[in-house]
């Protein structure tokens, strides 16, 4: 299996979307400073993930997510479902 992700930074208001195997591990190694794009922007939570059945339809997803529509689909996503900050 593998998932997209959409990250969040309280400290900054700022979201990160990728795609990963294994969430925890990848997720903790955003909030270990490993990722040069996530590193300045820590600590991260995760807001959601959706599973994918192949590594093709994740990656797929996760550049959606990437483009302004996606990137619109996580911000009403986030303020539906944690109120507007």
């Amino acid at each position: 299996m593998y998932f997209t992700y959409v990250l969040y930074s309280k400290s900054h208001n700022r979201f990160y979307a990728g795609m990963s195997a294994d969430i925890s591990k990848r997720v903790a190694e955003h909030n270990a400073g490993k990722t040069k794009s996530t590193k300045g922007y820590r600590p991260w939570e995760l807001l959601f993930a959706e599973e994918f059945s192949t590594r093709i339809e994740a990656r797929e997803r996760e550049l959606y997510l990437k483009t302004g529509a996606g990137r619109e689909y996580v911000q009403s996503y986030f303020e539906k479902h944690f109120g507007k900050e």
